[in-house]
């Protein structure tokens, strides 16, 4: 295949969470003979299957998926190892004469992949991160969180401040370097990105629709095992970053008899919402997003045409005929 300027076409999928970018995803690579790579931090471990929302043998339709479940939650993972495997994905799935499409709501993982982010290679400081961790036991992580984010808010707002590793490591950055991690990041986009790229952004003209959606979707987990789920993985993995997982961390207090589960699964839908709330706000900044309003159609196959009209306008499956 010769496509327009020899680049790889990537089709990207993104929004915030129940929006139904996986459903999106699927009938995108059914029209284009595609193949998905999940752009989502926590569909890439082991298990977790209810809370991450992993799509099912039955919502895949299919459709090979990549970058799911594969990880151990002991394991850790990092942004640029996302964007190597991802990288390796889209080479082997265009390489196969397939197209592919980017599917999720990690706008941090997009926005690297997309944009050939080359990663910060400051070696590291073994002093100024225990200082750091100590410093977090004894003021806490939002006091830290809340440090950063006076000198560099840009990488504060794309860090949740229960993220303390990479929190510490942008404050370590600083002081090292002086430079805001955020500046780093900026001149690391300097290499010209190898893929001709449609984005696509699943919003809502309504905010409360998307949250009626978001409470539905937390019920639904809910009926389908989340508790035992969360219930299990407490006991194996407590350690794991993986535990602070929406849908896992707001059930502990429930585990240690701290609190009822309906006041946990009351938490699970408003961190759910105040998460889809970030996710919104980062991919509003993202160049060249092309918006659909999920609630501007009826009928999911208007929707789904007007998604088709947003790539044919891209021009990115065209063919290069010189």
């Amino acid at each position: 295949m010769d496509y327009t300027e020899n680049k790889i076409p990537l089709i990207v999928i993104a929004g915030p969470t129940a929006s139904g970018k996986t459903r999106l995803a699927v009938e995108i690579s059914k029209l284009y003979d595609g193949e998905v790579i999940s752009a989502d931090s926590m569909q890439i471990y082991k298990g977790m299957s209810i809370a991450t929302a992993k799509p099912t043998t039955e919502e895949m339709q299919g459709i090979p998926h990549h970058l799911i479940d594969f990880l151990a939650p002991e394991q850790p993972f990092s942004v640029a190892d996302y964007v190597k495997l991802a990288q390796q994905a889209v080479k082997d799935v265009y390489s196969r004469g397939k197209i592919p499409v980017v599917c999720g709501g990690t706008g941090l993982y997009i926005s690297s992949l997309t944009d050939n982010v080359r990663f910060d290679d400051t070696a590291g400081n073994p002093e100024i991160r225990k200082r750091l961790e100590r410093e977090a036991e004894l003021i806490g992580k939002h006091a830290l969180w809340e440090r950063l984010r006076s000198v560099d808010e840009e990488t504060a707002l794309n860090v949740h401040e229960n993220n303390l590793p990479r929190v510490i490591r942008a404050l370590e950055v600083y002081e090292l370097t002086g430079v805001k991690l955020s500046v780093h990041k900026a001149n690391s986009k300097s290499a010209e990105s190898p893929y001709k790229t449609c984005i696509i952004g699943l919003g809502f003209n309504d905010r409360q629709t998307l949250y009626d959606r978001i409470n539905r979707r937390v019920d639904i987990m809910i009926q389908n095992g989340l508790v035992d789920e969360a219930k299990d993985f407490y006991r194996s993995h407590k350690p794991a970053t993986a535990c602070q997982a929406i849908g896992y961390k707001e059930l502990i207090p429930y585990f240690e008899k701290n609190a009822e589960l309906g006041e946990c699964i009351d938490k699970i839908k408003q961190e759910t919402r105040r998460y889809a709330k970030r996710q919104l706000t980062w991919f509003r900044r993202v160049d060249g997003i092309r918006w659909v309003m999920v609630d501007e159609f009826g009928e999911y196959k208007n929707f789904l045409g007007n998604v088709q009209n947003i790539i044919a306008k891209s021009e990115i499956m065209c063919y290069n005929k010189s």
